[in-house]
């Protein structure tokens, strides 16, 4: 049997420095630990209290964690158990009452409510208690069980029972410490949360509690936080006093998200309350975390209470008021120059800061990025900052303006006086007002045009304040990137003077981290805001310096001058570039590749530097840039192992980014070098990324420079083609499609520059992609298996058509299974050209009048049943009740689509008020009472729609869109250059005058809303 002391004996050999004495006792201890007496023996080491504390630390050795063994005890044992542990809430030693809270609620876990009913009360009377041993060590358990414990059903009750309680002890200044007084306020948070998740289960119930318990508790809430805040810091004391404060800020902005309506009464008491706060407890910030001349005193559970806990308290509590526009009255006048004032003085750059970014360049790039920076004072400051500037723009700059004026006053005031840190304000205010750049400017440009003054004068600080503070401080590398965030106000003779600057400290062997990497941040924001007239003086020397920094740098670092070397080389297209430039670069950038090739972030960067480079205008260039990576990146597509095909991939993109940069060919030997490494790794990889940069570096060569491909003959003698053909024939057999999703691409581009080189073969690839289409999913994998075929129909229907007419697909002609995929996803092709493609093809097709396509019946419009009409169709009512379609004759079909493109594919005024006829046809769906009652915001809405949709949604004469979305060839394309409104608009008058494929008898199977679009089409004149 397990007695405690033996159990004691065991846990002192367990931890004795005697190897052999430690494995002996182990060995026992995991033979006791198969007796369920075990636990109680351990309970009781717990609770007896002359034992020696490291034996009553050993919570591990309870059976109730993850490494429990051995036999569960009985259920008489496990109630003695709890008992000893619950007795240890209330122990002496504040550890053993911690570790006891945390075991209890690991118990609670497992057993509440089944087995430990009675806890919940067990645990509030000890709550009344007048021990603050046992309140504190119960508070803790509530802490943990609140969060975890607590289902839909029992939260409510609980609540009733223990918030008045918690109440209570908040309220104990005397009696209880303040860290036991911040857990009572803790839980009251945790309670708002859980009321907040179970208001749609319980709206009444949720209602009343709101409404008789919160306001209890903000009353409590204001008349401590009325009490002076700086007592908390007072010297001497530990703290403790601010994580009461800490704790409240918390719970009000979770009530304000959570239940705003019932703190909106409270909010003209409570701003002023947290600005007063941020004003009183700044001294002590300056004196801890500015100056640091002196330590953070520790609290008596050995837990720090640190003051930008509370600060980001505070502010992200007046930055939700903010957020959703309430109490707007208070943000005017003094209040907001105080809170920006209180803003601008709390991000300054502590002590902490200064030496960390000093020493690491990374944490610094890091600081001044959104997405990277860690959470701060000074994050949650610039955060409170824009939520203000978005609400109230001009208001908030012209106070911003105002509160500048002032650092800057005082900062030469201190300067003057010789005070070594009078940087600090100026560099925190140039921080706030850069970090709003796009906003600022837009509210600049708006009051201007309103005809308004401008809120803020930023012109005088680039012009006046800036230039006098550059190099008197590493630390004011802040000017150099404030400058160039408002780039675009610079004069071109002042931007020059900033980028002089910047490159100076680049180039400066004594520059601090800081600094520099300010200065190259300062070159980055310059090379994408200003005139090029500015930057091209410097850009040659900017990129020079810029190569040695890859070698030198890593991380969010290196990361900064990437980016900065990529928008460095798109300036003025490189005209600039010289071949040793260029050559060092190269070598530097696929240097840096080698090294960082597993890291996604920064594969992205590298084939747009690597594409800018080569396709600099300069004669010479691209062929430098060439005989220095391609053999390099052709070894590294060779030499790759199937666990690192990741290299391989990216290797691959990297050499599509130097064909995508060619102009004149590939250059000698271009492919040759290339094509062994490519096509033996494309014919055994299996990740589906290397596979997809594979199709498209082939697309890119094919495009540029075919004739390199066709001639080439490997070892055996097989051309370029025939492994071209043999990756399509592959991709086409395998099961995943998503290599395959770009491999319409790639047939497309081999049609139109090797179509006679493709003739012989072409009956058997044009077999294989309608053979797939049975089998295929993914509406983007269909797209690219019927687009080739749009593409062959627009220029050789006929022959074709008779090819699929002979085709044997499973019992059906390759004609059906064409025709049936395509109607079925035609609406749901994307891009310009491949849209395009589809609706001359089907216009060629109907218009065809062939008798295998006036007979062949494809799916319709849906069926709407009673059951399932204005009925939401989730996966198991779909199963239930399967969507049926009507069946109608191709040609029916066809109309169909291309109505439907006249309808949402161009604009009204092209194609005679299409639009307009749509508002003319009574709607259905009953909702007459929704209707848009001005042309205005219906014009806008479509506007913004259009915009989201993509070119499907955007008038066909709109051919920017082919810049992202298409390349050069097919922008040239005649498709993409048709009037497409304006040849529908005639192909349906032509059908009509001549009834092509007897286009009544079609117009007749119409819905009425679709004849109605025929007639009006047809009768517009």
């Amino acid at each position: 049997m397990s007695s405690p002391s033996s159990v004691a004996e065991c846990l002192v050999g367990t931890l004795d420095t005697n190897p052999n004495v430690r494995m002996s006792a182990e060995l026992r201890l995991a033979e006791l630990m198969a007796i369920p007496e075990t636990g109680m023996a351990l309970s009781q080491v717990i609770s007896t209290q002359d034992a020696d504390m490291s034996l009553r630390q050993m919570k591990r050795w309870s059976p109730y964690f993850q490494t429990f063994r051995g036999s569960a005890p009985s259920a008489k044992i496990k109630s003695q158990i709890r008992q000893a542990v619950f007795n240890g809430l209330s122990d002496p030693v504040r550890k053993i009452r911690s570790l006891s809270a945390h075991t209890l609620s690991s118990i609670a876990n497992c057993d509440w409510p089944d087995e430990y009913p009675d806890l919940l009360a067990s645990l509030i009377n000890l709550l009344s208690s007048n021990s603050p041993e046992s309140v504190h060590g119960a508070m803790q358990v509530f802490t943990e069980f609140i969060k975890s414990d607590l289902t839909e059903d029992q939260i409510l009750p609980v609540l009733r029972d223990l918030l008045p309680v918690l109440l209570s002890i908040l309220g104990s200044t005397e009696t209880q410490t303040p860290l036991t007084r911040s857990r009572t306020v803790s839980v009251f948070r945790q309670c708002v949360i859980s009321l907040f998740m179970v208001k749609d289960q319980h709206p009444q119930s949720v209602k009343e509690a709101i409404t008789s318990i919160l306001p209890v508790w903000l009353e409590a809430f204001k008349v401590l936080l009325n009490m002076d805040s700086s007592k908390d810091v007072a010297k001497g004391s530990n703290w403790e006093g601010l994580a009461v404060r800490i704790q409240i800020f918390r719970a009000l902005d979770t009530i304000h998200t959570s239940f705003p309506r019932a703190i909106a009464p409270y909010l003209p008491e409570l701003l002023p309350t947290s600005l007063a706060h941020l004003k009183s407890l700044y001294p002590t910030f300056d004196q801890y975390y500015l100056a640091s001349t002196e330590s953070v005193p520790s609290s008596s559970e050995d837990e720090t209470i640190e003051l930008p806990q509370l600060i980001t308290s505070i502010m992200d509590f007046v930055s939700s008021v903010v957020r959703a526009g309430r109490a707007k009255e208070w943000f005017t006048g003094q209040n907001a120059i105080a809170l920006i004032s209180a803003v601008f003085d709390y991000i300054q750059m502590t002590d902490d800061d200064e030496e960390n970014w000093a020493n690491n360049a990374n944490a610094f790039v890091a600081q001044e990025d959104d997405e990277l920076a860690p959470y701060s004072v000074r994050v949650a400051g610039l955060d409170l900052l824009t939520c203000l500037l978005d609400r109230t723009p001009a208001q908030t700059t012209a106070t911003c303006h105002s509160v500048i004026q002032n650092v800057v006053r005082s900062s030469d005031q201190a300067r003057s006086s010789g005070n070594k840190d009078w940087w600090r304000p100026l560099e925190a205010a140039l921080t706030a007002v850069g970090s709003q750049a796009e906003t600022i400017q837009e509210c600049i440009d708006d009051e201007q045009e309103s005809g308004r003054s401008k809120p803020i004068d930023i012109e005088s600080l680039l012009a006046n304040v800036i230039p006098t503070i550059l190099g008197q401080s590493g630390e004011l590398g802040r000017g150099f990137v404030f400058a160039s965030q408002y780039a675009k106000l610079l004069p071109v003779q002042l931007a020059g003077q900033y980028l002089d600057a910047a490159i100076h400290v680049i180039e400066a062997n004594d520059a601090s981290i800081p600094i520099k990497v300010s200065a190259v941040k300062a070159v980055h924001n310059f090379c994408v805001g200003s005139d090029e007239k500015a930057l091209s003086p410097f850009i040659p020397r900017i990129a020079k310096d810029l190569g040695p920094f890859l070698a030198v740098t890593s991380e969010d670092t290196l990361s900064l001058v990437l980016e900065t070397l990529s928008v460095v080389l798109e300036v003025d297209k490189g005209k600039w570039m010289t071949q040793e430039l260029a050559n060092s670069l190269v070598v530097a950038v696929i240097d840096v590749w080698t090294k960082n090739n597993k890291d996604p972030i920064f594969l992205s960067i590298f084939p747009d530097i690597l594409n800018s480079l080569a396709a600099a205008d300069v004669s010479g260039i691209y062929e430098t840039v060439v005989k220095q990576a391609l053999p390099l990146l052709c070894n590294s597509i060779a030499v790759a192992t199937v666990d690192q095909s990741y290299v391989a991939g990216s290797a691959i993109e990297l050499v599509g980014s130097l064909v995508k940069a060619s102009s004149n060919g590939l250059g000698e030997g271009f492919f040759p070098l290339l094509a062994p490494n490519l096509f033996k790794c494309l014919s055994e990889v299996e990740d589906r990324d290397v596979i997809q940069n594979g199709i498209s570096c082939l697309t890119l060569i094919v495009r540029k420079d075919c004739g390199q491909l066709l001639t080439w003959r490997d070892s055996s003698g097989q051309s370029g083609l025939e492994h071209v053909l043999r990756l399509v024939a592959r991709i086409l057999q395998a099961e995943d499609e998503s290599a395959g999703l770009t491999i319409g691409e790639l047939i497309i581009h081999l049609l139109r520059r090797a179509g006679e080189s493709v003739l012989p073969v072409l009956p058997e690839l044009l077999h294989a992609l309608v053979t797939r289409m049975l089998a295929a999913k993914t509406a983007t994998f269909v797209q690219s298996l019927v687009v080739p075929f749009a593409f062959l129909i627009n220029n050789q229907r006929d022959t074709v058509l008779a090819l699929l007419e002979e085709m044997n697909i499973q019992g059906r002609t390759g004609l059906d299974v064409l025709i049936q995929t395509w109607c079925e996803n035609a609406e749901t092709f994307q891009g310009f050209w491949p849209s395009r493609s589809s609706t001359m093809a089907l216009t060629a097709l109907f218009a065809s009048e062939r008798p295998s396509l006036q007979v062949l019946m494809v799916k319709g419009d849906i069926i709407l049943k009673p059951e399932t009409k204005n009925v939401i169709m989730t996966r198991s009512r779909t199963k239930t009740t399967p969507t049926e379609f009507t069946s109608v004759p191709f040609p029916v079909k066809a109309i169909k689509i291309l109505l439907h493109e006249v309808q949402s594919g161009g604009e009204p005024a092209t194609m005679g008020a299409t639009q307009e006829f749509a508002d003319d046809v009574d709607s259905d769906d009953g909702d007459d009472d929704w209707a848009d009652t001005g042309d205005a915001t219906k014009d806008s809405e479509l506007e913004f729609l259009s915009e989201l949709i993509g070119p499907k949604g955007m008038a066909f004469d709109n051919d920017d869109i082919l810049d992202v979305s298409d390349d050069e060839d097919l922008k040239g394309d005649p498709i993409s250059q048709i009037d497409m409104q304006a040849h529908l608009v005639s192909f349906f008058r032509e059908c009509a005058a001549r009834n092509t494929n007897h286009f009544s008898t079609v117009v007749d199977q119409l819905s009425a809303e679709e004849m109605l679009v025929v007639r009006r089409i047809v009768d517009e004149s």
